[in-house]
């Protein structure tokens, strides 16, 4: 018997969260991804690379369910330990950028943007997806 608290009873937790998230039983996965999150957070340190995948798919729940605010953090959380644990180029790091570069696309086009925060991170990502105004 693993225990409550190890890591392996977190990413059971996180595939329960994902079929319940891919059925669109949010409710349901939220608690569970919460719960990974913080068994990871708790046993491999709030910097790990694992955390940081925990990271992601509470983000990509907030995000998908419309709470902005509350997932941006979470894709720039996760960013930043990618950057610093695996570097640029891992494929992880790869994806929790295209994640959160997509994230802030869509609240764009969901005339969100007031939701997003002034990160330089999430201020610089805006910068690249919003035109130049144009020459009258």
């Amino acid at each position: 018997m693993l225990g409550a608290d190890h890591p392996s009873t977190a990413t059971s937790l996180s595939g329960l969260a994902a079929l319940y998230y891919s059925q669109g039983r949010y409710g349901e996965a939220e608690p569970l991804f919460r719960r990974a999150l913080e068994i990871k957070e708790q046993v491999l340190g709030a910097d790990h690379p694992d955390t940081a995948i925990s990271l992601n798919n509470l983000a990509n729940l907030y995000y998908f369910q419309g709470r902005y605010g509350e997932a941006e953090p979470l894709y720039r959380r996760c960013l930043e330990i990618a950057l610093a644990k695996l570097g640029p180029d891992h494929p992880n790091t790869q994806k929790f950028q295209n994640n959160f570069r997509t994230f802030v696309k869509n609240v764009l086009e969901a005339d969100r943007a007031a939701d997003l925060s002034d990160h330089p991170h999430t201020q610089a990502i805006l910068q690249q997806l919003t035109p130049p105004p144009k020459n009258p």
